[in-house]
């Protein structure tokens, strides 16, 4: 049925239960899951008394991104090797998760996509939006949410 599973993570425990469900599965119908992390672009600060841009933070922070990216899929890596799951792992850096979550899935030939819900809540979702609902309302194939 499923040949290859897209498995977004930001390392939640959220999408740690979700990780349960996309290993099960693709054990099951012998996919393979390709673990996905999007790293956040940095974006320096723009206040009038922010001073001047200090390349060693912006360095730092996508030091500490890429770190962080290689934690969380490796989460993945290590849960699809215990159970005998192919998978392999990818980070991208976007601003625009939704949409990238979207073309990799496209580029990878992924057939599904494994995800938890968004672990926004109150006011934060209402003007953030989620993620998960916005791959949702775009992407053209199925979508498993975890929640």
């Amino acid at each position: 049925m499923y040949t290859h599973i897209l498995f977004p993570t930001d390392g939640s425990e959220r999408a740690q239960l979700a990780l349960r469900h996309a290993i099960g599965l693709a054990k099951a119908v012998g996919a393979k899951i390709t673990a996905l992390h999007v790293v956040p672009e940095y974006y320096p600060p723009v206040y009038e008394d922010s001073g001047p841009f200090d390349p060693e933070i912006e360095a730092r922070f996508e030091r500490e991104a890429v770190n962080r990216a290689g934690r969380f899929l490796s989460q993945v890596t290590d849960a699809a090797e215990a159970a005998g799951v192919r998978s392999d792992a990818m980070h991208v850096t976007s601003y625009h998760t939704a949409d990238t979550i979207i073309k990799v899935a496209e580029e990878q030939g992924c057939d599904l996509v494994v995800m938890s819900s968004g672990g926004r809540t109150g006011l934060a979702s209402l003007l953030l939006g989620s993620e998960t609902k916005k791959v949702l309302a775009h992407i053209r194939i199925p979508v498993l949410v975890c929640k």
